[in-house]
């Protein structure tokens, strides 16, 4: 479905609840090395639940190697604080790569000033400065998510809600 990308991610909560995210997009996890954590680390596999398993997963050895194999065009898109593009403005297609930098310092400004044009931020208000990477993630997600919904394979819930 998609691709999501984790540069230097640092909390291993965040990338556990991501990883989970994941899962239920059908989407893969890239997660670009230095990580702040060992991938084995039990607050990733608690944060992901029993869900990591099922996670399709792509670790990659540094952020030139990546863009190397993934250089950022028109199927790129790129989350920060640093651009007034809004991320609902974004013609999200499947397969398309999302980044999100690292929860202390964002992704390279060189990258971004290269490609501004691939920048998407989530709108905040006045007083607030930036979200939690996982919450992050799951905003952008789904927005995508809804942009191209038709042939989304979700799971079927055996006990839904009835009457009486």
């Amino acid at each position: 479905m998609f691709n999501i990308v984790l540069v230097e991610p640092k909390i291993p909560q965040n990338t556990g609840t991501i990883g989970r995210l994941c899962v239920n997009l059908g989407a893969t996890l890239h997660l670009v090395k230095p990580l702040g954590f060992d991938i084995d680390d039990k607050a990733v596999k608690r944060a992901g639940l029993d869900y990591w398993k099922h996670l399709d997963l792509v670790v990659w050895e540094n952020f030139d190697d990546f863009l190397t194999a993934h250089p950022i065009g028109m199927h790129s898109y790129m989350a920060t604080t640093k651009t007034d593009n809004l991320y609902f403005d974004a013609p999200f297609q499947k397969g398309d790569y999302i980044l999100f930098g690292s929860e202390t310092k964002g992704i390279d400004e060189k990258v971004l000033l290269a490609h501004p044009e691939q920048c998407i931020t989530i709108p905040m208000g006045g007083k607030g400065r930036s979200l939690n990477l996982g919450v992050s993630v799951g905003v952008v997600m789904y927005d995508a998510l809804r942009k191209n919904y038709e042939g989304f394979e979700k799971i079927t819930i055996q006990n839904s809600l009835k009457e009486g």
